[in-house]
């Protein structure tokens, strides 16, 4: 770390231009036609509520859910405050049971340290078990500058890549396809698939099945990432629905796993609470279906040659930002994608980072920085109506409409407001006295006489327009509600309102009283005078 004067600087941000994690557009520009696909949102709204619906239902079945919401975040909130020691605990102990670890500062070096070690062993093809940090750091498509074939092996990542897609949600990555698109993605893309192939479910995974059988049985290397990785023991964990995880982590002879710092557990038994919280949230499941724990190399068992390499990309950064730093609690289970109203709307690929929603728009800015008004990240803390919603469904309960504001603070800090700011200190003049904001009314109400027949301004020039772009503008009221009152209009409507309202007492007046029966309540007790009498 460098020094200034004594006083350590910021560690560094995620390198631009290498990785997935900042889009080519603005949050609001890149929504659009994602709003205008009513085909995507149909997906969405099915897919987000069914899972949504799941999880709530299994998270109602524990009487202790909140606890161990509790204890999740505690453990994430150590992990955080002891990082350095707990990272070289676990690096000790794989080394120590036949593994290699390699420390990547950023994406650059990480994409580099993979591919050397698959060049190492004469290999052009890898398979690939679901990881959003290889995803993060872009590397696929490093692996396929340099001639090496990166094959998805998880059901929804490969439609993504025989789609050329990019995911769209943390736990589903193909969430925004349905099944018919996905038939006609494997009949143009998938080799040898049957041309009668249709679009039932159970007929699509067992093309993907035959297909990626014969690769499972010839690879020799498998890439992963991993879910947790335990200082204790030197033990890593992935968490997975479909089996290709674990054939990935047996069958090949070299297994290489990037695993981002801050997925460090200080023990084996905190694994205890996160196997409760982590399949729960993310599939609505009791218990995830594949659960694989290696430790090193076992010899005669699994791949014998294990390379872990543990990276920052910004972490680090993230981790120095006293509210920020939540965001690294993370365990990616995408429950707050599920509840989120502007997710659902415009989907994941408008976030333009591999971590779309609400969780994505904290972390991504985190990561990477947001360097000037141009940055797309810079737009994300904006990407939320702030309403709690994926605060209240986190498992490790990350507050993140809090970060969200402070990142918002931030952005206006470090890259400027634009016309926000005069915007602002015109309305402060303007509510500063009575009078001022009497004429502010008044010229309002004239501007409103612009506005068409049913009174909405459709489109407006400028910087105004970034409303109504999205929606329409009700003009100002003609008048204020002061003056209404003050007018005979306004006189005669609330004499109306008075006159309404005594006829209604009144009849309330004419109807029987029931006859008294037996009482279902008791009178409160009188409370007790100073001398312990009651009164």
């Amino acid at each position: 770390m460098s020094t200034f004067l004594g006083i350590p600087s910021m560690p560094p941000v995620a390198p631009a231009g290498v990785g997935n994690l900042r889009g080519e557009q603005k949050f609001p520009d890149a929504a659009i036609p994602e709003l205008a696909n009513e085909q995507l949102r149909r997906n969405l709204n099915f897919a987000t509520h069914k899972i949504r619906d799941k999880r709530l239902h299994v998270t109602a079945e524990l009487p202790d859910w909140q606890r161990l919401r509790d204890a999740g975040s505690s453990i994430k909130r150590y992990v955080l405050n002891h990082l350095p020691e707990l990272l070289e605990q676990l690096e000790a102990n794989v080394t120590a049971h036949g593994g290699h670890v390699h420390w990547a500062r950023d994406a650059a070096e990480a994409n580099e340290i993979v591919r050397a070690l698959v060049a190492e062993r004469g290999e052009s093809e890898v398979l690939k078990i679901k990881s959003m940090a290889t995803q993060e750091i872009g590397l696929n498509e490093y692996l396929e500058e340099h001639g090496i074939h990166a094959q998805e092996t998880d059901l929804a990542e490969l439609i993504v890549q025989l789609g050329h897609d990019k995911p769209s949600h943390i736990l589903v990555p193909a969430i925004h396809r349905n099944r018919t698109e996905v038939r006609d993605i494997f009949l143009k893309e998938m080799p040898g698939v049957d041309p009668a192939l249709d679009d039932d479910p159970a007929h699509l995974a067992e093309a993907s099945r035959r297909f990626l059988r014969e690769k499972f049985l010839k690879s020799k290397i498998a890439i992963s990432g991993a879910n947790f990785g335990i200082a204790e023991t030197g033990t890593l964990a992935i968490f997975e629905s479909e089996g290709n995880g674990r054939m990935n982590l047996t069958l090949p002879e070299t297994l290489i796993s990037v695993m981002g710092i801050e997925k460090v557990l200080p023990k084996f038994t905190d694994l205890e609470v996160f196997t409760q919280l982590l399949p729960r949230s993310s599939t609505g499941e009791r218990m995830n279906p594949y659960t694989s724990l290696w430790t090193g190399v076992t010899p005669g068992d699994g791949p014998q040659d294990f390379h872990l390499v543990l990276l920052d990309n910004g972490r680090t950064h993230a981790l120095a930002d006293q509210l920020g730093r939540e965001a690294l609690k993370c365990i990616r289970c995408s429950a707050c994608l599920n509840v989120c109203p502007v997710y659902e709307h415009a989907g994941g690929h408008a976030y333009g980072s591999t971590y779309p929603g609400p969780i994505g728009a904290i972390l991504s800015p985190l990561l990477t920085g947001m360097s000037d008004s141009h940055d797309p990240n810079s737009s994300l803390p904006y990407a939320s109506s702030l309403c709690g919603a994926c605060f209240e469904a986190c498992p490790v309960k990350i507050d993140i409409p809090s970060i969200l504001v402070e990142l918002r603070d931030k952005k206006v800090e470090t890259v400027g407001s634009g016309l926000e700011k005069p915007m602002m200190k015109a309305a402060s003049i303007a509510m500063s006295s009575g009078p001022k904001w009497h004429a502010a009314q008044a010229a309002a109400a004239l501007g409103g006489r612009l506005a068409g027949r049913d009174r909405k301004f459709e489109s407006l020039p400028f910087i105004f327009g970034g409303w109504t772009d999205a929606r329409d503008l009700s003009a100002p009221a003609t008048r204020s509600g002061r003056k209404w009152f003050r007018s005979a209009e306004g006189a005669a409507e609330l004499q109306q309102e008075r006159a309404r309202a005594a006829a209604w007492q009144a009849t309330l007046a004419a109807q029987p009283q029931p006859d008294d029966g037996p009482i279902d309540w008791q009178p409160r007790p009188k409370p007790a005078q100073r001398d312990g009498s009651a009164q």
